[in-house]
């Protein structure tokens, strides 16, 4: 069940504080968030796949080298096997979670096979894995300062290059150098 205060379709910016995580630099795309914890896809964690590995271990074939070499990332630290694909058009797939008027998560497979023969969505970020929190977990690292949070931007998930998402993320805040933010929150 999603909130009033629910953080789904917005960003979650790494403090330097989670430099020792996972999450370390993370920029992760809220997916779902409500009273039961929260989902996300990290959006700027490169892994060692191409979308052609993908593909070939799924027994699928695609003849367009730009679309075989086309980056996976790492969506987060748990289920790292199973693969999950945010894009903008919400289609007609099996499996597809529409995160609001602007956003779809999918995890089925004719959503890949699609993209395989260039009927896809234009534009996609696919992941292996996402990000989750429990019940209240969220809350409590956006509190404790772990987190900084903005409306998710499509120029920072398709267009900007993977390593500058970070810093792209955190300038829409008007961040221009998060690293030298301190990992701790003050109180007056």
């Amino acid at each position: 069940m999603t909130t009033a205060n629910s953080f789904a379709g917005q960003f979650l910016i790494a403090m330097p504080s989670l430099a020792e995580s996972p999450f370390a630099r993370g920029v992760a795309f809220l997916c779902q968030h409500g009273d039961d914890g929260a989902v996300g896809l990290l959006i700027n964690q490169i892994s060692e796949y191409r979308l052609g590995d993908v593909l070939a271990q799924m027994k699928l074939t695609c003849d367009d080298p730009e679309i075989a070499d086309y980056p996976v990332l790492i969506g987060g630290p748990v289920q790292q096997e199973r693969g999950f694909v945010l894009h903008r058009e919400p289609g007609n797939w099996d499996s597809s979670y529409r995160v609001n008027d602007d956003w779809s998560v999918t995890t089925s497979r004719d959503i890949l096979v699609a993209m395989a023969a260039g009927e896809g969505p234009r534009r996609a970020v696919v992941t292996l894995g996402y990000a989750g929190w429990d019940a209240g977990q969220l809350e409590q690292e956006v509190m404790d300062n772990a987190w900084l949070t903005t409306r998710a931007d499509e120029h920072i998930v398709f267009d900007t290059p993977i390593d500058e998402r970070w810093l792209a993320a955190a300038r829409k805040l008007g961040v221009h150098d998060p690293s030298q933010l301190t990992g701790y929150a003050g109180h007056a």
